[in-house]
């Protein structure tokens, strides 16, 4: 009985708890702050199987998704029980999650009617195409005086149309009122809050702003670019703020705690970050890389290939922020990569070693294009490319040229970012999985001619999560006033080479660019002999075909995990 009493008088010292669930594209965690401290006190997280059906495809299955949030929660809340936590002090959980990747479920069963599209997946090129040839002077930009964004692959509103035109049973479930669209953060948060037994469909304004069918100025979905896309309404989620109950959670060990915040990954780390004012800037490193400025509650129309975006809106009576965002879609993507396709790395953290055994590239340069380039280029028809190899070349030298690649991309979105405001950063705040790799950071600073700046606590994507959540309506238990703030430690990168080197490699890496562009191409070129040849559409598909995982077979095929 005596012990019963000292661990309770332990765990009540800990005041208010808030968990985050933070869905990325290669994993999933679930972690547990001090609302009062911000300290991380528990956390664990479970790798998440991407499947390439074909060239340019990426696929992930929602159901795995929704078991590992699932399993993180059990395996923490485990975790807590053993460190003497007492569980029934979470009070409030978040959830960020990969953004624009696409499901689409059938409410009266709760199952997915298609694999998860994500975010880098190429399939939607011709649909891309098909819908710039319509609008006036084929213009990639038509739309984004209302969206922010350009038409691009990247966005949901292309992959549902993807889904509605090759996938019979999504078309027959949106026929028969059955279907529901989200991003991951709606699966998510519809499956916990009871899923087909009274879930909530909802979004919220960041995830929804990258769909291609949210109004950044009317803040809701717009009848027009519904009607553009050809998408019916009645499938989309309710937007609601960044930080507000949406439901209570109805299975596992937190059944009642309530869902109060949702973000985009990228919202969650800038609010983690706490760039809370006009001017501040942070970058993600994480399998792509996300520079995000806050431009306080004007949305700011990039001049130079950058996104509007919306930041956050913390609590249902609160004002939006926005963001100017670059987007690179390979960053940690090449290192797994050169792990997994090339066999070069055994593991993410031995590339700093290789790459730190030669402290230079050697004149080799890698533009990983898998999926085309994104800012500032937006060009889905270039490709990755290695270039400058010699004889003395060797696997070291690409593997510092593939961290230069990060960097190389990162100075790219940080020149237009820094145009388009007109006011140069001074110095990056970043986060994300690949700023452990102090090579990496290194690099960074010196590529960018300034101080790059790493909080020691590195998981600030998980912790906006929390910050929204425990600050909303209802719970508030998590301050945002700038005096309540916990004060963040962290480490500074100071640039070691001379501008003029710099420059030098930088502009070398710009020639290398320009080689990767245009090579996926549908015109027709002259071969050898004067004759003319069609190239192959590569990673697109004429709308009209089925997709590979549902020939022949009912949805429950396509769920199947696929080897490359």
């Amino acid at each position: 009985m005596k012990d019963t009493m000292a661990a309770s008088s332990d765990r009540i010292m800990l005041g208010p708890l808030v968990a985050a669930i933070d869905q990325g594209t290669s994993s999933t965690r679930f972690l547990v702050f001090n609302a009062k401290t911000a300290e991380l006190l528990s956390h664990h997280q479970v790798e998440i199987k991407q499947s390439f059906p074909k060239e340019g495809w990426v696929e992930e299955d929602p159901k795995e998704i929704l078991h590992s949030v699932y399993e993180c929660m059990e395996r923490t809340c485990e975790k807590m029980t053993q460190l003497n936590i007492d569980i029934s002090n979470i009070k409030a959980i978040g959830v960020t999650n990969q953004r624009e990747t696409t499901l689409i479920w059938d409410k009266m069963t709760g199952e997915p009617l298609y694999n998860a599209i994500v975010w880098l997946d190429l399939r939607t090129q011709s649909t891309v195409e098909r819908l710039i040839s319509k609008t006036p002077g084929r213009n990639k930009n038509h739309l984004k005086h209302k969206t922010g964004l350009p038409i691009s692959t990247y966005f949901s509103a292309v992959k549902l149309r993807w889904l509605l035109d090759n996938v019979p049973e999504v078309r027959e479930a949106v026929q028969s009122d059955r279907a529901m669209f989200g991003t991951v953060d709606s699966w998510l948060i519809w499956s916990l809050t009871g899923g087909k037994s009274g879930g909530v469909h909802c979004t919220d304004v960041t995830n929804a702003s990258r769909t291609m069918l949210f109004n950044i100025h009317t803040m809701d979905w717009d009848p027009e670019l519904c009607q553009y896309f050809d998408i019916p309404m009645e499938i989309l989620p309710k937007v609601r703020s960044s930080s507000e109950i949406y439901g209570l959670m109805k299975s596992g060990s937190l059944t009642g705690v309530p869902i109060s915040g949702c973000l985009g990954d990228q919202s969650a780390a800038l609010v983690g970050q706490m760039c809370f004012q006009d001017g501040q800037a942070k970058n993600t490193y994480g399998t792509g890389c996300f520079l995000l400025r806050n431009t306080g509650l004007k949305p700011v129309m990039s001049e130079h290939g950058l996104l509007t975006t919306v930041a956050y809106k913390l609590g249902r009576d609160k004002p939006a922020c926005y963001a100017l965002e670059g987007s690179v879609a390979i960053a940690g993507a090449v290192v797994q990569w050169l792990k997994d396709n090339l066999g070069i790395v055994q593991s993410s953290t031995e590339i700093e070693n290789l790459a730190a055994t030669v402290g230079t590239s050697y004149g080799c340069y890698f533009v990983p294009a898998f999926s085309g380039l994104y800012a500032p280029y937006w060009e889905p028809s270039a490709r990755g490319i290695i270039c400058g190899l010699t004889q003395f070349t060797n696997r070291n030298h690409l593997a510092f040229a593939a961290l230069e690649a990060v960097c190389f991309q990162t100075r790219e979105i940080l020149d237009a970012m820094n145009q388009d405001s007109g006011i140069p950063l001074t110095q990056l705040q970043v986060d994300g999985g690949m700023t452990s790799n102090r090579l990496l950071m290194q690099l960074q600073a010196d590529i960018l001619c300034i101080p790059v700046v790493k909080p020691s606590m590195p998981e600030t994507t998980a912790l906006g999560a929390a910050m929204a959540a425990g600050a909303a309506e209802g719970v508030s238990v998590w301050s945002l006033r700038p005096e309540d703030l916990s004060a963040v430690t962290s480490e500074k990168f100071e640039p070691q080479i001379n501008p003029e080197e710099s420059e030098f490699r930088y502009a070398r890496w710009k020639k290398a660019v320009q080689k990767a562009m245009n090579w996926e191409t549908t015109e027709p070129i002259t071969n050898g002999n004067g004759t003319c040849v069609r190239l192959p559409r590569g990673p697109t598909q004429p709308t009209n075909a089925p997709p590979p995982s549902f020939q022949g077979g009912r949805s429950r095929r396509a769920l199947s995990v696929m080897s490359t």
